[in-house]
């Protein structure tokens, strides 16, 4: 069973986007162990002179480093990521890497129709960045507007079309996380063949 860690990519103590993962959490919890990581006490990030971490930040490098993948569900506001998320973000690409090769999904809530589009493109770009690195999951994403109507009581997605959307990229996510690590193994047999082959010249 796949290890995953679920980052909440907001601060607000009722987020919808946290009820996301939870659901996420709770319905393919036969696929897959479902940690989320809360954000919301990140300190404010001040590229400390002594480049030590805070304890919270090598709390959760070691979560995501030990885990198969990643899901991050990211809010939206002004058309960009919130700044609790750029601010984990900042932390956890500060002298190390634990987002470097590491499968990610996007996923991401909103109160209106666009279910945080413009946040999730900003994403994918920073996650791509040169100190980050991840491997992002291609040409899918999960877009949940009008959240508020989204979920009934229990905490559950009340419409079906997006609960099958859902399951249909969470087992694309499943998969991609089997070639790439299929793909990392591979290109790490392959570098120490050749340096193999270069001592002995």
């Amino acid at each position: 069973m796949k290890h995953i860690i679920g980052i909440v990519g907001t601060n607000s103590k009722r987020s919808t986007n946290r009820q996301l993962l939870q659901f996420i959490q709770h319905h393919f919890k036969d696929k897959a162990h479902i940690e989320l990581l809360e954000i919301d006490q990140f300190p404010l990030f001040n590229k400390p002179a002594s480049k030590k971490l805070p304890k919270i930040v090598e709390q959760a490098v070691n979560l995501i480093e030990g885990a198969d993948g990643v899901i991050i569900s990211a809010a939206e506001y002004n058309h960009a990521i919130t700044a609790s998320l750029a601010n984990a973000l900042h932390w956890l690409s500060y002298y190390i890497s634990p987002l470097k090769n590491k499968p990610v999904m996007i996923t991401g809530a909103s109160y209106g129709k666009l279910g945080s589009s413009r946040a999730q493109v900003q994403l994918r770009q920073i996650l791509d960045s040169a100190d980050i690195k991840a491997r992002v999951l291609p040409n899918s994403e999960f877009l949940l507007g009008n959240s508020l109507q989204a979920f009934d009581q229990e905490g559950k997605l009340v419409d079906p079309d997006r609960i099958n959307a859902l399951e249909s990229i969470f087992e694309e996510f499943i998969k991609f996380i089997d070639y790439t690590q299929a793909f990392l193994n591979e290109n790490q047999k392959s570098s120490l063949k050749i340096s193999e082959s270069s001592k002995e010249e």
